[in-house]
């Protein structure tokens, strides 16, 4: 890792599935190498790295299935909060995609353009509020996955924690909307997307963007 590294780079880091090769060196980082970050962030960043270090890998990644893969509340692809796996949900692909693409940079095919991990780097290096705006635009699913790791003691919650920290307070037209998917759920309209998306969302062009946005990975 750099001396110093965006809070949100790192978060996006830390959310994805735990790897021998990655754990330790994430894991070496200080609260102090962070930066620019408020001071909640830096609190938040050392609750969870203190929690982090002292995980074996097996555990790390227990932990790590045990709050994000068996809840759709808590799944990290942010439209499917939203939308489920309904027609809805292609074209909020296609507009987060789109995003990318005017802020100059390419998400890959690795991942959904949806995939937490991805927007929070794209938020680490989007210039101006663009990221921010972003990642706004999709506080309600990121209030859900935060409320529902709370349900559940999760420490991946510290993370969450930091995100939220960068973001403005929430409107009234958002918490009513947080409140309505909580009730309700994603919607469980099963369309045949392959994946989740029709085909043109998910394709990049040779030559459509001039920097490669390489989401989570190290």
């Amino acid at each position: 890792m750099p001396e110093s590294v965006h809070p949100l780079k790192l978060v996006s880091l830390l959310l994805q599935y735990p790897e021998p090769e990655t754990t330790a060196v994430l894991g070496a980082v200080e609260p102090d190498q962070v930066a620019p970050a408020s001071a909640g962030q830096r609190e938040s960043l050392a609750t969870f790295l203190e929690w982090y270090r002292d995980q074996t890998i097996d555990a790390l990644r227990q932990s790590y299935v045990d709050s994000f893969d068996f809840d759709r509340q808590r799944s990290l692809h942010l439209t499917y909060q939203i939308h489920g796996d309904s027609r809805q949900r292609g074209l909020a692909l296609l507009k987060i995609k789109t995003a990318y693409r005017e802020a100059g940079l390419d998400p890959g095919e690795d991942e959904l353009p949806d995939y937490l991990p991805v927007m929070l780097e794209f938020a680490s290096l989007a210039k101006g509020s663009a990221g921010a705006d972003l990642l706004d635009r999709h506080r309600p699913s990121i209030e859900l996955i935060r409320a529902s790791l709370k349900d559940i003691d999760s420490p991946w919650i510290s993370l969450l924690d930091v995100v939220r920290a960068g973001l403005p307070g929430l409107t009234r037209r958002q918490i009513s909307r947080i409140r309505r998917l909580a009730e309700e759920g994603p919607p469980t309209e099963e369309v045949g997307m392959e994946p989740f998306a029709p085909p043109e969302v998910m394709p990049n062009q040779p030559g459509d963007v001039p920097l490669p946005l390489i989401g989570g990975r190290p």
